[in-house]
């Protein structure tokens, strides 16, 4: 008999997994840090809550949100590896949740933080364009 799979993991599954935020002592240089500061490695539903609280029509950009992140957790810098990931993680859940019938008002609005030429957007399940009209909807810059 086959061994049967297990259905992968939805965006939203892989967003609500809990994972603790940690503080890590670099040994060695890192993303513009130096080895002996401190690096906050945030978690996908923090990553997410930041996103949600960006007001309607004003934007962040993700190294702006790794500032704020690495202050508000008294660290030198943020992970610039994870917080990409999680940014996605929030957006694929988003784009998840809107196929699904959420409304637009619903889900974190990571047309806030991305545009459409961003390495991470092009990697979404939504096209570019559709961030750009987001973007302008909301008196948003698209370049």
């Amino acid at each position: 008999m086959a061994k049967r799979s297990k259905p992968r993991p939805t965006a939203t599954e892989k967003l609500h997994r809990k994972k603790n935020e940690k503080k890590v002592r670099l040994e060695a240089n890192f993303a513009g840090l130096k080895a002996g500061e401190m690096m906050f490695v945030a978690t996908p539903l923090i990553v997410d809550s930041y996103i949600r609280k960006i007001p309607e029509g004003e934007s962040r950009t993700v190294h702006g949100m790794r500032n704020e992140l690495a202050r508000r957790y008294k660290c030198d810098g943020s992970c610039p590896v994870s917080t990409a990931i999680f940014v996605r993680m929030s957006a694929d859940a988003a784009i998840e949740q809107m196929e699904a019938g959420s409304k637009i008002s619903e889900v974190a609005p990571f047309w806030r933080i991305l545009k459409s030429g961003d390495k991470i957007a092009k990697r979404l399940a939504v096209d570019p364009d559709w961030i750009d009209m987001q973007r302008q909807m909301e008196g948003l810059s698209v370049t």
